[in-house]
């Protein structure tokens, strides 16, 4: 090959890309060095890592809002995944910002997603004296966990954007926040659309004075809010939607909260999961042996370096909802005898 495509690609966002996009030729770099890519840029390689992770893979069987949904149209962790970076991409091409970067963040924020959605989570931190956020379980993940322990080796900014995505994060870069705003557009609109399919709202049930603001259905309002960023951060070095949209739109997350996130039919496995995750922490706790060979070596092995508290929250929270079903059905109910 004659001519380097990554160079090519890195001279074309020189050209191209807003002077308040992150380039890639300017990435504060991985923590292990490694030699380029002839082809691709440094944040394309990293969503290609991050897609053909295993932690990534187990998303599609990890809940959204709907524990172990029967339906097929429900959203999962995955499709949520999907989703944000559907979004969270259409922003970044408008504002001409790092798209592959954006992508890269979107694809990997809620790679540390307990099973059982934020009941999973919640659970692991109450019982783990160490505590645990996904967001910080996604960068176990990405620098740990992943390729047996040697991770991803990813860029700085893509898991500054991954760590800073929670509302209450400040990510360095606006590819970051974009991730952050796509995060809540994709999730409040899609957690409608499913509460709707599972007859727990109806499009009636919700608030006029802010539907009137966001739109009278999901794709109205994903266009709305999405148009709504474009216009207020163009050539900005800042992301933002005006004050009524964003007041709009938290107002009717609220309302998601009191109707649907908290007491609703959709949670009503919820106390269930959060109890059986509690007892398969304190199991292999107690009975570290039982985990993966993987998981006891970074107990007890030549090179061990964690303690046996994070490692059992690494091993439980990685699990996919219907994985921690078999386990707690393996380890505490009673099966059948048989000769």
């Amino acid at each position: 090959m004659k001519e380097c495509l990554r160079t090519i690609q890195e001279e074309w966002e020189d050209k191209m890309l807003s002077q308040y996009a992150m380039r890639s030729s300017q990435s504060r770099g991985r923590e292990h060095s490694e030699a380029p890519c002839d082809i691709r840029s440094a944040y394309q390689r990293d969503r290609d890592r991050i897609i053909h992770s295993k932690a990534f893979r187990r998303l599609k069987h990890k809940t959204q809002v709907f524990i172990s949904p029967e339906g097929d149209h429900y959203r999962t962790r995955l499709t949520h995944t999907l989703e944000v970076a559907q979004i969270a991409r259409t922003i970044a091409r408008a504002l001409r910002l790092n798209e592959d970067l954006t992508e890269a963040i979107a694809l990997g924020h809620d790679l540390g997603h307990t099973p059982f959605g934020h009941a999973g989570e919640y659970a692991l931190n109450k019982v783990c004296t160490l505590g645990f956020k996904h967001n910080e379980q996604s960068i176990r993940i990405v620098e740990k966990l992943e390729r047996k322990g040697k991770g991803l080796n990813l860029t700085w900014e893509v898991k500054d954007g991954i760590m800073n995505h929670p509302t209450s994060g400040k990510p360095s870069t606006l590819e970051g926040q974009i991730v952050r705003l796509s995060d809540k557009i994709a999730y409040i609109n899609h957690d409608i659309d499913d509460a709707i399919r599972a007859k727990i709202l109806c499009e009636d049930d919700l608030p006029r004075e802010y539907i009137l603001q966001l739109g009278e259905n999901s794709r109205a309002r994903i266009n709305n809010m999405i148009h709504d960023i474009v216009r207020n951060s163009m050539d900005q070095n800042h992301i933002k939607m005006s004050d009524h949209m964003y007041d709009a739109m938290s107002m009717l997350r609220q309302f998601m909260f009191e109707h649907v996130y908290i007491g609703s039919k959709a949670k009503e496995h919820e106390a269930k999961a959060y109890y059986m995750l509690e007892q398969l922490y304190v199991y292999f706790l107690d009975h570290q042996d039982a985990m993966p060979e993987e998981y006891q070596e970074k107990i007890t092995g030549e090179a061990a370096s964690e303690t046996p508290e994070r490692v059992v929250c690494d091993y439980v929270a990685g699990m996919t909802d219907r994985y921690s079903i078999m386990q707690f059905t393996k380890l505490f109910i009673p099966a059948a005898w048989k000769e």
